[in-house]
């Protein structure tokens, strides 16, 4: 038996798509006019390819030395989101665009890949991984998009040989905590009802108490002699922070809540509360380690006050 249309695209990733598999430029039958966005993309390869033989700058930069700025812009469209800040987040992706642009530019000059393979695999994976809009595979619903999506990246031509191999090691661990319990929910490990997730997280939370009360009774015994027991005690009560942190994770998951978002967001409001404590604390002329708490729960009562007007 011959292979199917999608498994042909996805073991030639790095060749254009055959015209019988491109999409016409409609959206539901109706035309698509691309002109200005061709000749925009246009203008910015030609920009790039300017700036890496005119510019002092731009002509010595590496894919190494690029690494950083794109981390930072990354991080830069993410406040933007977290702001809910469109025009911001115009920019900011146009931000991300230019270091793809660039790190393609770097990959055509060392014949690796230039920017027609990055954007011809992309187009072939995605046509691959949605055989239920590009061939006959049907679906009831999103979750269904997401379990076929996972199945499909495991079987592709140097794709994720395992279900976790696609979370990078690299990532936040917020992040990888909730990407690695989602791969693992699209292949059905995950809780039957999600209400059974807070006796986990309960259990957790006990283990970590046990754990932490050992950990205080050896810092109070601890000696020179005992030290290694206190290493001990500390070890196993970080690991058992770290399986409610993960439990409460999971919980988030299971509610779709964003964990990341949620903790981002409290960063904010401290930020905020403490920021407004520290400047009425500069215009009275005093230091912060002068003040007692009671004092500074005062002005923090207030800023949250003003967070609901």
């Amino acid at each position: 038996m011959g292979k199917s249309d999608n498994e042909q695209i996805c073991n030639s990733s790095n060749e254009q798509i055959a015209p019988a598999n491109r999409t016409d430029n409609t959206t539901e039958g109706v035309a698509v006019d691309r002109t200005k966005e061709n000749a925009a993309f246009d203008h910015l390869l030609e920009i790039m390819d300017t700036l890496r033989v005119k510019c002092p700058w731009d002509r010595v930069q590496t894919i190494e030395s690029l690494r950083p700025q794109t981390i930072e812009e990354t991080y830069e469209l993410s406040d933007s989101i977290l702001k809910g800040d469109l025009h911001d987040m115009s920019k900011e992706l146009g931000d991300l665009l230019l270091h793809i642009v660039f790190y393609a530019k770097i990959g055509k000059e060392k014949g690796a890949f230039d920017i027609s393979d990055v954007i011809n695999q992309l187009c072939n994976k995605l046509i691959y991984r949605h055989p239920h809009v590009y061939s006959s595979t049907k679906v009831k619903n999103a979750a269904e998009v997401v379990q076929n999506w996972e199945q499909l990246k495991t079987k592709e031509k140097d794709g994720n040989k395992t279900v976790l191999s696609g979370v990078p090691e690299g990532l936040p661990s917020i992040i990888k905590a909730y990407r690695m319990q989602d791969k693992a929910r699209a292949v059905g490990f995950d809780w039957k009802k999600k209400e059974d997730v807070w006796d986990k997280v309960a259990e957790e939370i006990g283990e970590l108490k046990d754990a932490l009360g050992e950990y205080v009774n050896a810092q109070a015994k601890s000696k020179a002699n005992e030290q290694q027991a206190n290493n001990y005690s500390k070890i196993q009560a970080e690991n058992e922070l770290g399986d409610v942190l993960f439990s409460v994770i999971n919980a988030a998951r299971l509610y779709d809540l964003n964990p990341d978002s949620a903790l981002e967001k409290t960063c904010k409001k401290f930020r905020s509360r403490f920021g407004y404590l520290e400047e009425h604390t500069i215009k009275q002329g005093r230091s912060l380690k002068d003040m007692t708490l009671e004092e500074m729960d005062k002005y923090w009562d207030e800023a949250k006050s003003l967070e609901k007007e």
